[in-house]
């Protein structure tokens, strides 16, 4: 087992030398001169030629993509061209929101979907296996901001039972912080909640119409038992690839979702920061990102090997 874990860790180094590369080399794909785009249309050739100077853009690029790996390394991101405040702190300033909400709509997508997963494929061709297809299947086809919007609606103005926008941090009180992101988490899980329940019926499917479990019925062994300590650790292994895809997905697509209910997290810096034409902020929050989905990906093989000892021996 350590060989295995030694072995996955390792083999994400040169993932994220790749992905550092190509994050670095986001603000010099960009069309035109990115001193020119930051400093905007009425800039002179003086201020552009400062700022090249400033921001070590006038370098070669090898050279820059060793400045600026050396300082990411140490946790220093660069400066925000639009208010001149170091990157990292402005990140560390808009992550607790992002983090929390993204818990929250993995926790709620993970309570709704592998429960009414088990549930169809327990009940194939029944009522509730063609209820929880339907779901699936309006989650899957529904727009996160369009939910986002039912939600204000019914919730909100309608009913009047949470906040219609923004932010209670945990200083608040915990019921208010709960209040603030709950309609939100909502619209962010619903889509992957959806997606999660397909692939554990499917998974519990085929699991159930497997040999073992018909020796285990012929036994006698109970309905509830063969679904819970037979069939479902054998879905594990899906269970843990949904969900670590589904964290991936909160924490990528956070950006509409955010700005619908004016949440200040990442997402909602990463909208302004792009239209600031803030490159740096930019830059810091997709290589931190990239490095969540790697290192989340890294821990689902990990797990996979704790459910499965098949996967450690390859």
């Amino acid at each position: 087992m350590k060989r295995f874990i030694v072995k996955r860790m390792l083999s994400i180094i040169p993932v994220l030398f790749i992905v550092s590369i190509v994050v670095f080399m986001l603000v010099h794909l960009v069309p035109g001169d990115p001193a020119a785009s930051m400093l905007g249309d009425m800039a002179s050739q003086e201020d552009i030629a400062a700022l090249h100077a400033r921001l070590g853009l006038d370098r070669p690029l090898p050279v820059q993509y060793g400045i600026w790996l050396k300082n990411v390394l140490t946790g220093y991101f660069g400066e925000s061209v639009a208010n001149h405040q170091p990157v990292t702190g402005m990140i560390l300033s808009h992550l607790e929101p992002t983090i929390h909400l993204t818990l929250l709509a993995l926790l709620i997508a993970v309570m709704v979907a592998i429960p009414l997963g088990m549930i169809g494929a327990t009940n194939k061709g029944t009522a509730a296996d063609h209820s929880v297809t339907v779901i699936s299947l309006l989650g899957i086809s529904l727009p996160g901001f369009l939910l986002g919007l039912f939600l204000i609606l019914i919730f909100a103005v309608k009913l009047k039972l949470l906040p219609s926008s923004g932010y209670a941090g945990m200083n608040a009180g915990f019921a208010a912080h709960i209040k603030s992101i709950l309609l939100p988490a909502i619209a962010l899980g619903f889509m992957n909640a959806a997606l999660m329940m397909r692939m554990t019926r499917a998974s519990m499917l085929e699991v159930l119409n497997s040999d073992y479990i018909r020796m285990a019925r012929a036994k006698g062994v109970s309905g509830f038992s063969v679904i819970t300590r037979h069939a479902f650790k054998n879905t594990l292994v899906t269970v843990i690839t949904v969900i670590s895809q589904a964290l991936i997905q909160s924490l990528s697509g956070a950006a509409v979702i955010e700005s619908l209910f004016a949440i200040p997290g990442l997402g909602q810096l990463m909208v302004n920061s792009i239209g600031r034409r803030d490159y740096y902020v930019i830059q810091a929050i997709v290589l931190l990102i990239a490095v969540f989905n790697v290192v989340i990906n890294m821990f689902a093989d990990l797990l996979y090997g704790v459910v499965d000892p098949r996967v450690r021996v390859g």
